[in-house]
C-alpha cells in the first residue's frame, strides 16, 4: 500500500520548446535515484485528451517510492502531431529522463493507456529502428513496458476501424499506402521488443477490443519476448487507469518486480 505521507509537487519540466514538449516528474519523498516510470496517456493520439489522466497513477506510484514521469506530446489536430511529431515526442521525453534529477536512468518502465499503450510498447522496441526513422537511436532503454488497452497492432487497427480511423489518420493513410510507416511504427511489427512486457485489458472494453492484446502477446510469445497478460472480466476501457482497482495493482505489482 502507498505510505501515509504528503508527496512534494510535482514539477512541470520541458522537454522540446512546444507548450506540449513537456512533462510533470513526480518523485517520492526524500532523496535518492528512484527507478523512474515514463507514463503516456491515450485518447487516440488526438488533441483533447491530456496527461491529466494518468496523474492519480503517477501520483500513487510515488506514493509507493517510484518516481512518475508523467508525459504530455503534440497529437492530431496540432500543429506537429500525427506522424512523425507524435513518436519524436515521447522518444524525446523518454530521452529525456537521462537528463532527470532524482531518477536512476538505467530503471525504466514504460506505461501507457490505449493509444498511450501503443506509445509504450514503441518506446521499448524503437532500438530496433533504422537510421532515420523517428525514434531511431534511444539514448533512454526500458526495462519493460505496460500495455493498459493498448492498440498494439496499427495494421488491424486500421482494418478494424478504431477510433474511427485514427490509425490511418496517426500514419496519413492506410497499410497498404503506406507499410513502411506501418513497420516503424507499429509494435507488433517490431517484435521482438527483448524486454518483458505486461498487456492488461477488461474483457468488456469496446473502444479497443481485447483481440489487440491477446494478438501481440501470441506474436510477442512466438518471437522470444516474455509476456504476461492479465484480463480482466467485466472491466471496462477506463477501469485499467483507476488507481484502485484490480488492474493498477496487477500492474504495480509487475512493474516492482521489472525494476527490482
Amino acid at each position: 500500500m502507498p505510505r501515509p505521507f504528503r508527496l512534494p509537487p510535482a514539477r512541470q519540466i520541458a522537454y522540446g520548446e512546444h507548450p506540449d514538449q513537456v512533462g510533470n516528474l513526480h518523485l517520492p519523498v526524500g532523496e535518492g535515484r528512484w527507478p523512474v516510470v515514463v507514463l503516456i496517456h491515450g485518447g487516440f493520439w488526438r488533441f483533447g485528451w491530456d496527461r491529466t489522466l494518468m496523474t492519480p497513477l503517477a501520483r500513487d506510484l510515488a506514493a509507493r517510492g517510484i518516481a512518475a514521469w508523467n508525459v504530455e506530446y503534440r497529437r492530431m489536430g496540432q500543429e506537429g502531431g500525427g506522424w512523425p511529431g507524435t513518436l519524436e515526442d515521447v522518444a524525446a521525453a523518454a530521452d529525456a529522463v537521462a537528463g532527470l534529477d532524482g531518477v536512476d536512468p538505467t530503471r525504466v518502465v514504460t506505461v501507457g493507456h490505449s493509444a498511450g499503450g501503443h506509445l509504450a510498447l514503441w518506446l521499448a522496441a524503437r532500438h530496433r529502428l533504422g537510421a532515420g526513422q523517428p525514434g531511431a537511436g534511444p539514448r533512454v532503454r526500458p526495462r519493460g513496458a505496460v500495455s493498459q488497452a493498448g492498440v498494439t497492432d496499427l495494421a488491424r487497427g486500421a482494418a478494424d476501424g478504431l477510433g474511427d480511423g485514427a490509425c490511418e489518420a496517426l500514419l496519413g493513410g492506410a497499410p497498404e499506402e503506406l507499410p513502411e510507416r506501418y513497420a516503424a511504427a507499429s509494435p507488433a511489427a517490431l517484435l521482438p521488443l527483448g524486454v518483458p512486457v505486461l498487456l492488461v485489458h477488461g474483457a468488456a472494453d469496446d473502444i479497443v477490443p481485447p483481440g489487440q492484446s491477446h494478438a501481440f502477446a501470441h506474436a510477442a510469445c512466438a518471437a522470444g519476448d516474455a509476456v504476461d497478460v492479465v484480463d480482466l472480466p467485466g472491466a471496462d476501457h477506463f477501469d485499467v487507469i483507476e488507481a484502485g482497482h484490480q488492474a493498477w495493482a496487477a500492474a504495480v505489482r509487475w512493474i516492482a518486480d521489472v525494476m527490482a
